[in-house]
């Protein structure tokens, strides 16, 4: 199972490895949103898989980079793409925050935005020392999503948190471990050995009790936040489509061009 951007491969233990690799830096746009959507679901189908790690299979050290900015950029889209673009990946993170698999991040490398985001959505967070993390949206002047600021908070507290996301902070590994933000921080050869390690180890964890134990961590959370992914979008297509919004995003998708690199990360 997988596609040009996903890989799966199954372990005899009960897990399963996903890396992304869509080249330079897994920038999320709507097809990858749904291909991580139908990933997740095929695997919560499969009675042999129990756990997943999500992994990058990039060249350089990015676990993704974020949402593609031109998913953001009211003139490069539409209100419907962007509609149909919040929803499926509101969809998807809010199903991970409270899907009955065990759920690891292997982070190698940059998590900016919607890669932190995704990270947060697992039970599990390991990163090599090069790491960095974060939801950095205000450094564009965009507000850091609703759901999203209230995950980074219910994962490492509303005083830490507050001061994460109003200075657009990108924590380092080691900050990344002490604020909790991170479980593990290892090398770049030991992050997946580590992560399949320890998944190995869950996987001698009967379910049940595991499954129940999530549920009432993170059930309603989860369906409120993808209850209101519609609301949200029409919100923040307000907002993306106003001037100063549009000039800003602009701006960096220019930036970013005239470096020679795509325009693609972010939020």
């Amino acid at each position: 199972m997988g596609s040009d951007a996903i890989s799966v491969e199954r372990f005899p233990e009960g897990y399963a490895i996903a890396t992304i690799a869509r080249e330079p830096v897994n920038s999320m746009n709507l097809e990858l949103w749904l291909e991580l959507l139908r990933v997740l679901q095929q695997l919560e189908r499969d009675p042999q898989v129990r756990g997943v790690i999500w992994a990058s299979g990039l060249r350089r050290d990015v676990f993704t980079a974020g949402n593609d900015l031109k998913e953001l950029h009211a003139p490069s889209t539409s209100q419907s793409r962007h509609k149909e673009f919040w929803v499926t990946q509101t969809t998807f993170l809010a199903r991970l925050k409270r899907s009955p698999l065990l759920t690891l991040a292997a982070i190698r490398g940059a998590c900016p935005a919607g890669g932190c985001c995704m990270a947060l959505a697992c039970d599990l967070r390991f990163m090599t020392e090069n790491g960095a993390i974060g939801l950095n949206e205000v450094a564009l002047g965009i507000p850091v999503p609703d759901y999203w600021a209230q995950l980074m908070a219910r994962t490492i507290g509303v005083g830490p948190a507050d001061r994460q996301l109003q200075l657009a902070r990108m924590a380092t590994a080691e900050e990344a471990k002490a604020l909790g933000l991170v479980d593990q921080v290892t090398t770049s050869e030991q992050l997946l050995p580590m992560a399949r390690d320890t998944m190995a180890a869950a996987m001698n964890l009967p379910d049940f009790g595991r499954h129940v134990t999530k549920e009432r961590l993170h059930g309603d959370f989860a369906r409120a936040w993808e209850a209101q992914a519609e609301k949200e979008a029409a919100e923040a297509w307000g907002m993306l489509a106003s001037p100063a919004i549009t000039k800003a995003i602009g701006g960096v998708i220019a930036n970013l061009q005239k470096r020679s690199k795509p325009a693609s990360s972010k939020l």
